[in-house]
């Protein structure tokens, strides 16, 4: 697929001028390999005289460039999604859902509706790392200490996971990162997370947290001591994640404010996706989130607010 041909906002404005030229861009996507039925695969289908509908000659399903994607049946306008996605994917801590809705104008609910779908779309990839990787953990959630007496749960301070959610996160240097939610921080998760995601004959290197201790037994495996003040022993560090973590943070605390237990593993996609993005251009980022749109089924409201 051809990139875009923008490197600013006010060049990205004047390209998707009028939502035709959005509808024209996602249709060369969506049809990259040829037009097809979204509902059966099939190859031949016939375009309504409208120029916004298509039936499908084998199994007679109307359809639109939307059907089946994450825009789904959605009735906004396509420049505004397409703004959503870029101001979605290029601003490193993110944007709330209340500064989307002002810049897309739209209202809050659907601002914040648009952006998990965005993030739906930003799912990481089942590439695994190679090489020198640093491996860590990350806490989300307030501190009981800045809760009212009342909401306050006793003996959950440090790695407790009654009130916080543990994230595992492994970054090839030099390379992309892969992070998950996970249950808790233990041996075997930790182990699988590993596996998961990291070739055999990687170098793993990690702070001295206990759960890391068997993690040599797959792969070569250094650790540094933070108890003891040790933060770089040559090339053994974990700099790199941690960087990762405080960027995640800023976000967290700066943007967002909150993260609920369901949603997170879409807000740790969303901050990973633009992390492994950060040396690419502009309009090639854009165009990478359009493309999986396109390729990913849409995300009923149902789905997003129902109790887990």
């Amino acid at each position: 697929m051809n990139a875009f041909e923008f490197k600013t906002l006010t060049e990205f404005t004047d390209y998707f001028r009028d939502e035709q030229t959005c509808v024209d861009a996602f249709t060369q996507i969506r049809f990259r390999d040829g037009e097809y039925c979204p509902h059966c695969g099939h190859k031949h289908v016939h375009k309504f005289a409208d120029g916004k509908r298509y039936r499908c000659a084998k199994c007679k399903q109307d359809f639109t460039i939307k059907t089946k994607s994450v825009f789904g049946e959605s009735k906004l306008p396509l420049r505004k999604w397409f703004i959503a996605i870029y101001l979605l994917t290029t601003t490193s801590k993110g944007m709330s859902s209340v500064q989307l809705a002002k810049h897309v104008g739209v209202c809050q609910k659907t601002a914040w509706f648009m952006a998990h779908r965005i993030r739906e779309a930003t799912q990481q990839g089942n590439g695994q790392l190679f090489g020198t990787i640093e491996m860590d953990e990350l806490y989300v959630g307030g501190l009981e200490k800045n809760k009212h007496l009342a909401k306050r749960k006793q003996s959950t301070r440090g790695r407790s996971t009654a009130v916080k959610t543990p994230v595992v996160g492994l970054v090839q240097r030099g390379g992309e990162i892969r992070a998950n939610v996970v249950d808790d921080c233990s041996m075997r998760t930790v182990e699988s997370q590993v596996v998961s995601h990291a070739k055999i004959g990687s170098k793993i290197y990690t702070d001295d947290f206990l759960s890391y201790s068997r993690v040599g037994r797959f792969f070569p495996h250094k650790a540094i001591s933070h108890a003891r003040g040790e933060y770089v022993n040559g090339d053994v560090h974990t700099n790199t994640i941690e960087s990762f973590w405080a960027l995640f943070k800023r976000g967290y605390h700066g943007v967002y404010h909150h993260m609920s237990r369901k949603h997170l593993q879409r807000y740790v996609d969303e901050f990973t996706f633009r992390f492994n993005r950060r040396a690419g251009q502009m309009q090639d980022t854009f165009a990478d989130v359009v493309e999986k749109v396109s390729q990913s089924s849409r995300l009923p409201y149902k789905i997003l607010t129902h109790e887990a």
